[in-house]
């Protein structure tokens, strides 16, 4: 029996001709300023965003993508505001790949540009782990979807939504529901929880190798920016950090994978991070470091390999994970990086590891009755908020369709005590 899973190609755009370069940064530019302007418009509906997009000089893909993307901006997803960087999307009928085996670059992809005969093909570097996937949509085994083009540190990034088959999700016995929380101070922290919500032999992948990596990068790119060195050292070392995170993230994603496949009947947890940029509000700083972080890249690759696996993938709402007390439901405070605090005196959690405190949440957040579970205010007014309410209410079902570098290498699995507390110098 197979099932039908939905997956993010990513690919790099060989450096493009100073022609097609230019041509790249005005479609950029003219998709940014439609959306922004249907956007800032409060355009609801297809018909309102078509209004404000058909004076701009955009494809039929990008404007279609247009209007059925903003609509979801305010009211699916409470957006605020835009970040400057969006992808052009487009719908899938603006999707074109040719293939020889003759080329370095074996995959080409048609980058669709506004008038008659303006599209240009351009050579492809593609994630070698999806190789299956991109044959697929060459012999009808997989299906396209919405693709997405954005400039990454002097690159272009193309990614792809596809649908494929996959094995069926063996639903025969009771799930064990296993929820990951991506962080900074563990890159992935992973338990099921017992009948009781105590976690059960938690996981943890370090975030130490990545960060530093990720560090390293930044100010070796900017070092070699401001020496005006050659384009092509620059994307050497660039290329070299890349491929080191990625290596990570593959690993990472594998280890949660095997994890979970340890319990009987598993179904992963993961919070949904679709449109986390517009969610994301933390002031400017913080939204940078949890943008350089791309938390959906690892999310990405755990779903890929949790439908390679015959693993079922669930996805909950986001807001509070981290700050909501596993044991009681309380809102506590998370004043340390790993460090957890309950604020109700009656529960018996105090101090707890954070990140783990989060991924017992995110288990216990599938219902499996489809019904939101409640979190209990401690003060907070703003729990009881007719927006919060929506957000916690709301179950979202869409795989995360971001796709960047992340984290870690090191795992190590270990039994849970009794409920008790768990503390950095017992899971640090």
């Amino acid at each position: 029996m197979t099932a039908t899973a939905t997956t993010t190609l990513e690919a790099t755009l060989v450096s493009p001709t100073t022609g097609k370069e230019r041509a790249l940064q005005r479609t950029v530019a003219n998709y940014r300023r439609a959306l922004r302007e249907s956007f800032g418009e409060r355009a609801t509906t297809q018909a309102a965003v078509n209004d404000v997009v058909t004076p701009y000089r955009l494809t039929s893909y990008a404007k279609d993508a247009l209007k059925s993307y903003v609509p979801k901006l305010r009211d699916t997803y409470g957006a605020s505001e835009l970040t400057a960087d969006h992808p052009i999307r487009f719908t899938n009928r603006g999707f074109r790949l040719d293939h020889s085996a003759e080329r370095e670059a074996e995959f080409c992809w048609y980058v669709p540009q506004a008038g008659r005969g303006n599209g240009f093909w351009i050579p492809l570097h593609i994630n070698p782990e999806q190789r299956r996937l991109w044959f697929g949509l060459l012999d009808g085994n997989a299906s396209v979807g919405e693709f997405r083009v954005q400039e990454r540190r002097e690159r272009w990034v193309l990614h792809v939504t596809v649908e494929h088959e996959v094995p069926e999700p063996d639903e025969s016995g009771e799930p064990t529901y296993v929820g990951f929380d991506i962080g900074e101070s563990k890159l992935l922290a992973g338990c099921a929880c017992r009948d009781d919500g105590t976690p059960v032999r938690p996981m943890f992948v370090d975030g130490g190798r990545a960060r530093h990596l990720r560090k390293e990068m930044h100010t070796t790119l900017k070092r070699l920016q401001e020496r005006n060195a050659a384009k092509w050292r620059t994307d050497e070392r660039s290329d070299h950090y890349q491929n080191a995170l990625t290596d990570i993230v593959e690993k990472a994603s594998r280890e949660a994978v095997k994890y979970a496949a340890s319990f009987e009947n598993p179904v992963i947890a993961l919070e949904d991070l679709s449109y986390i940029r517009e969610r994301l509000d933390y002031g400017s700083y913080m939204n940078r470091r949890l943008h350089a972080w791309a938390f959906a890249r690892l999310q990405g690759r755990i779903v890929d390999k949790a439908h390679e696996a015959g693993i079922r993938v669930e996805f909950v709402a986001p807001a509070y994970t981290s700050q909501t007390c596993h044991a009681c439901g309380h809102i506590g405070q998370r004043s340390e990086q790993a460090e957890f605090r309950c604020t109700n005196a009656e529960c018996w959690v105090s101090e707890y590891q954070a990140d783990l405190n989060a991924a017992a949440n995110i288990a216990g957040r599938i219902d499996p009755w489809g019904e939101s579970l409640p979190l209990k205010s401690a003060g907070d007014d703003f729990l009881e908020s007719e927006a919060f309410q929506r957000s916690e209410n709301r179950r979202f079902s869409s795989t995360p369709q971001d796709g960047s570098a992340l984290d870690s290498t090191t795992v190590h699995c270990e039994p849970s005590a009794k409920p008790a507390q768990m503390t950095l110098a017992e899971w640090g």
